[in-house]
């Protein structure tokens, strides 16, 4: 993971208006608990148009679908309702040869209500790249239960932690 690449998606994302969120091991180290991720965990507003600009903005970064879908596709609730049944798809992968260090995971379904979240998602800038929203701390521990990883369980052990510290502040 390059922090020059997440810097170039972000912004690219941002120029472009794409209504995105950070999960997984980026939003772990937003949220104060310091761990290594290979990739980018992303979650869009599925609104078909917001997935088009998000495709079209990675474009010019050289990130493409490591499998063959079209914004058009992945856009389309029904498609992706088949693909998580069918193919117990959970991300859709993108990889950039410019980036290769940094693949991103797109959500292929979001388990929350995204407009709720966004607007309590932990917002903080990166370098020149401007804001970024990181799902918030209650949401991301949500989704680590939800993957039940090894790593995931850590996280949420960490994450715990740092909500109780939270919640003693109230």
């Amino acid at each position: 993971m390059k922090l020059g690449s997440v810097e170039a998606v972000v912004r690219a994302l941002n120029d472009a208006g794409v209504r995105f969120l950070v999960a997984g091991g980026l939003a772990v180290n937003a949220h104060g608990c310091l761990r290594f991720t290979r990739d980018a965990d992303l979650v869009l507003d599925l609104e078909p148009a917001n997935v088009r600009r998000a495709f079209d903005a990675l474009r010019p970064l050289g990130y493409l679908p490591s499998v063959p879908i079209t914004a058009e596709a992945f856009g389309d609730a029904g498609l992706r309702e088949r693909w998580i049944r069918e193919k117990h798809m959970r991300v859709l992968q993108f990889w950039s040869d410019a980036h290769r260090e940094t693949p991103l995971d797109v959500f292929v379904q979001t388990l929350f209500e995204f407009d709720e979240e966004y607007a309590r998602a932990l917002v903080k800038d990166l370098a020149t790249a401007g804001p970024v929203c990181f799902v918030s701390l209650r949401t991301l521990i949500r989704m680590k239960e939800a993957a039940g990883r090894p790593q995931d369980l850590i996280d949420i052990e960490h994450l715990t932690m740092r909500l109780e510290d939270d919640d003693e502040r109230l």
